[in-house]
């Protein structure tokens, strides 16, 4: 099951957490590691550790994040000046850490995320491959995910949960006699939450235009063929898109109770 790799969304403008930071948004960090490092973690609780990013904006930051991970994870001797011409790294300790592949791929600025996936097919080996967006945490069972995938046989399996409403809700009569309140209820309608499973044929749909929406486009072409499935998850899913869900995020981490930390 390693052998599966994991596509994962990087390339987005994170639009509405940039009042509150100019970090890329998949690097704003939770219990003092980015985002994304707790999504590739619970591919990796999962011995999936194969990743492939598909950059765009705030690229550089995601280049550097990774280029200096081991150095700045561990104890390490530098040596510099002349010493036939390179540069010597004696690391003093030894991480806690599971092996993994990171491939960073640019996909540009502006392209949708379909696009985006097509512009890695070369780095896909194997017969399927997950995506994953880069900014949502869960409990989820991938192994059962992937069980689920295989029984059915389709396409394409998308993740999808059950989200509370984010006001209180008044219950009351028809002249508007007040009976109730109920706090944030849960909505009964079934969204995507990422943590998606594809055979590869699917990059096939991927790859037959400049800039594919895999929401708007593929996903419903992949319906109207009978080739879409989803795998309802009802245990934990927070995605990360303001600077609230960022706080509630880090409070859960700080109180040990994050449902997600599943390593």
């Amino acid at each position: 099951m390693d052998t599966i790799p994991v596509v994962i969304l990087c390339g987005g403008k994170g639009t509405r957490m940039r009042d509150g930071t100019l970090t890329q948004k998949n690097l704003v960090p939770v219990g003092g590691r980015p985002i994304v490092w707790h999504v590739m973690r619970i591919f990796s609780a999962h011995s999936f550790n194969r990743f492939i990013l598909t950059l765009g904006y705030g690229a550089e930051q995601l280049r550097r994040y990774f280029l200096d991970y081991e150095i700045m994870s561990r104890d390490y001797t530098l040596t510099l000046g002349e010493h036939g011409g390179t540069r010597h790294i004696h690391y003093h300790n030894e991480i806690r850490h599971p092996s993994w592949v990171v491939s960073l791929v640019n996909t540009g600025l502006k392209t949708d995320k379909a696009s985006r996936i097509a512009q890695v097919a070369s780095h896909l080996e194997g017969d399927r491959f997950f995506v994953a967006y880069g900014d949502d945490v869960s409990d989820i069972d991938l192994n059962a995910l992937l069980s689920f995938h295989y029984k059915h046989g389709k396409l394409a399996t998308i993740t999808a949960v059950q989200i509370n409403l984010e006001y209180g809700v008044v219950d009351a009569d028809a002249d508007g006699l007040v009976k109730g309140f109920v706090e944030r209820p849960r909505l009964p309608y079934w969204i995507n939450g990422g943590f998606m499973l594809f055979e590869k044929p699917v990059l096939d749909y991927m790859s037959r235009g400049e800039d594919i929406s895999l929401e708007q486009e593929i996903f419903p072409q992949l319906a109207d063929e009978g080739q879409l499935m989803i795998y309802r998850h009802t245990g934990f899913w927070q995605s990360m898109n303001t600077m609230k869900d960022n706080m509630l995020l880090e409070e859960l981490w700080r109180q040990n109770a994050a449902p997600w930390k599943i390593w």
